[in-house]
């Protein structure tokens, strides 16, 4: 599933998220190198989840931190002599398929851990 479709579908964790991605993007402009000018556009500025999709899209792990904020624990296990990767929640028993590659559990891991965080709201 598309970060769009996983904002459109779970409201509530859509709004944290936002607000998440808001405040990292203005605490990242506390700089004096920054223009306060554009400090202040970047604050008025609009984060509707089009905007905040291409962030997730571009780095789904940040999300981990939101998820950390939230209480929803996302541990990635590999089985190294199979080179495969399986995901579980909250240091529990490992719940996920196997996977090819990190970032393939990672985005499995993302799209459960959106609605345990849009429920747990």
């Amino acid at each position: 599933m598309k970060a769009i479709d996983l904002l459109e579908t779970y409201p509530r964790a859509a709004e944290v998220i936002g607000e998440f991605y808001r405040s990292k993007m203005i605490e990242s402009l506390n700089t004096q190198d920054v223009p306060d000018e554009f400090k202040e556009l970047v604050k008025n500025e609009e984060f509707d989840n089009q905007y905040i999709s291409t962030f997730i899209d571009a780095n789904p792990r940040i999300l981990f931190d939101v998820f950390d904020a939230n209480s929803i624990y996302v541990q990635i296990s590999v089985d190294v002599e199979n080179k495969r990767f399986r995901y579980s929640f909250d240091g529990g028993q490992v719940e996920s398929n196997d996977y090819e590659l990190r970032i393939l559990a990672e985005k499995a891991a993302i799209e459960e851990a959106f609605q345990l965080l849009n429920d747990n709201l």
